[in-house]
């Protein structure tokens, strides 16, 4: 038996000790196979595009409005918005995209495409068919080695508004991370405005592993800033640097107001906030601490 088992190795090409006779140089190089990407178009059709407004606004903006206390700010920046728009929004919680949408006006929020993870919402296709259809959701891929092609440029092309989350993932501890280049290098590159969106309170809401909003009917806060459009010959990093300003600014706006949010940018003094340099129990301290009342109700969509 081990006799055969040797000749049996050596027919397949490897020696009597059971190694390879070729070395591993010598063996030509083969590219990874692109692997499938699950098809968002038909959640693009007419037919999609009822049922989703079905499930929208009638079942998931109800829930979360039921779920927790919304207040919107700034809806009236979204006036007279032509032509599709990049939304540039914070990420904390599997409410966001839910709030932004819910709280969008109806002839905006209907021709948003929300960027999602590939890697997250579309690894299973159930999950993916569920988020396509909901959402209208495209993947993005995070960890991309460059052979995936987006489909954001195409979407803009056709007329659809984007949802992006520029961070690239959820945050960890309820502060901002970097802001990535890709949604600034669309609006460059499109010319189209980007909105910048600041949610305050999602994180406390429903954090990182938890699937339902915690009881209570926690307060939320979705601001709206200005659209930011690219100047001419803008570089990428300038426009997304001044991207991040806006978003500073709205962030603040929930502690020192809008007028003093304003004096703080005229000063040099706004950053994105990325929160104190503490331990990781320290950081969810701080950004799940009760903010002052607000000066002004907001609006409730």
């Amino acid at each position: 038996m081990k006799l055969i088992r040797e000749i049996r190795a050596m027919t397949a090409g490897r020696d009597w000790r059971g190694r390879s006779r070729t070395p591993r140089s010598a063996v030509e190089h083969e590219q990874p196979a692109r692997p499938a990407e699950f098809p968002t178009g038909w959640a693009r059709t007419g037919p999609a595009q009822a049922a989703r407004r079905a499930v929208q606004r009638g079942v998931l903006t109800p829930l979360v409005w039921q779920l927790t206390r919304p207040e919107v700010r700034g809806r009236d920046h979204l006036a007279g918005l032509r032509g599709p728009v990049v939304l540039v929004a914070n990420h904390a919680s599997h409410l966001d995209a839910p709030l932004i949408l819910g709280s969008l006006p109806a002839a905006l929020a209907r021709r948003v495409a929300v960027g999602a993870a590939a890697d997250y919402f579309f690894d299973a296709r159930w999950r993916a068919g569920v988020t396509a259809l909901v959402f209208n959701a495209f993947p993005v891929h995070r960890y991309s080695s460059g052979r995936q092609r987006s489909l954001a440029p195409d979407l803009l092309a056709r007329g659809w508004s984007l949802l992006l989350f520029p961070e690239g993932t959820r945050s960890e501890d309820g502060w901002m991370g970097r802001l990535r280049l890709g949604a600034g290098q669309l609006c460059v590159s499109r010319r189209v405005p980007a909105v910048p969106v600041v949610l305050r309170g999602t994180f406390a809401a429903m954090p990182r592993g938890r699937n339902w909003p915690v009881p209570g009917r926690p307060r939320v806060v979705v601001s709206y800033g200005p659209p930011l459009l690219p100047e001419p010959g803008e570089p990428v990093r300038a426009f997304n640097d001044r991207l991040g300003t806006a978003l500073a600014r709205l962030w603040a706006e929930e502690e020192v107001g809008w007028y003093g949010a304003l004096r703080k940018q005229a000063r040099g003094e706004l950053a994105l906030p990325t929160g104190p340099s503490a331990n990781s129990w320290r950081r969810v301290w701080e950004s799940t601490r009760p903010a002052a009342p607000p000066s002004r109700p907001g609006v409730q969509a």
